[in-house]
């Protein structure tokens, strides 16, 4: 492992991100003082030079929607489960090759962990993104074959199908906010105020998911997250999964294990406190 060495966030917007402060404080827990990290603005049709362009000095990159589908053909080596749930958010350049991982998946699941679940009954999914994909192989990893996913535009849900099939999930396509069983767990790929139709619905008890996790971190609580503690619900908040993906971003990237999770947590949870005080515009 170099001295010293280079890692970034790519994404456009990426202003708002919250990685460079995890990623600086596993470098600063881990003795890494020459390592940097940042934030730097890319689309979709600056990402192909720009990755050309990093030279030996670069460990990585982490990459926003929409590059985690587009980064796909640049890679010179691709996990299977970045293959299979069709984006890689993780460029590690190692031995003059550009290697890509899915990071979201084994994040998701841990945050699921670590929250005290394991092995839910049946799960519904909001959303039909790059993070719905993600969240297939999430429950396919916690024991589970089938997910019924909610979609604003079923014409658009093509990509979520394919991976569904790569991932040898069933996925049963529901109208968007539709008020069918919801699934022992509920998950939100959505952004932030798009679930909110979900907290406001009067809920048959017997219908209500145990468990809901919201990718969304900030705001927090969202108005989902605020339903789900009201009717005894765990709520697990997409802080939780960004910093368990970024923990295995920051092995990935440094050959070093396991991630120092607590003073990551720490500084995440600083800045986003600070962000609240000072919103980021």
């Amino acid at each position: 492992m170099p001295a010293t060495s280079r890692a970034a966030v790519l994404g456009s917007p990426i202003a708002h991100s919250l990685s460079p402060t995890l990623h600086r404080a596993a470098y600063a827990a881990l003795g890494l003082d020459g390592w940097t990290y940042d934030a730097i603005e890319c689309d979709e049709a600056g990402l192909p030079g720009l990755i050309a362009s990093r030279d030996g000095s670069w460990a990585g990159l982490s990459l926003t929607m929409p590059l985690k589908r587009a980064v796909l053909p640049l890679l010179d080596r691709t996990e299977p489960l970045a293959t299979d749930v069709g984006g890689a958010n993780t460029v590690v350049f190692a031995d003059g090759e550009r290697h890509g991982y899915n990071t979201d998946v084994p994040g998701m699941v841990a945050a699921l962990a670590e929250a005290g679940v394991s092995s839910p009954p049946s799960a519904t999914i909001l959303g039909a993104g790059a993070t719905a994909c993600a969240a297939l192989a999430a429950l396919r990893e916690v024991g589970l074959a089938m997910a019924a996913v909610q979609v604003r535009d079923q014409a658009r849900a093509g990509g979520l199908l394919a991976a569904a099939r790569r991932l040898g999930m069933t996925v049963e396509l529901r109208p968007f906010g539709s008020e069918a069983r919801d699934g022992d767990l509920l998950v939100s790929t959505v952004p932030a105020g798009v679930a909110d139709f979900c907290a406001e619905r009067s809920w048959v008890r017997r219908s209500r998911p145990s468990v809901v996790l919201d990718v969304v971190y900030h705001p927090w609580p969202t108005a989902l997250a605020r339903a789900a503690s009201r009717w005894g619900a765990v709520a697990v908040g997409g802080f939780d999964l960004l910093l368990h993906q970024a923990a295995r971003q920051v092995e990935l990237m440094t050959g070093l294990a396991p991630a120092p999770l607590a003073p990551m947590r720490a500084a995440g949870q600083c800045e986003l406190a600070r962000r609240v005080q000072a919103p980021v515009r």
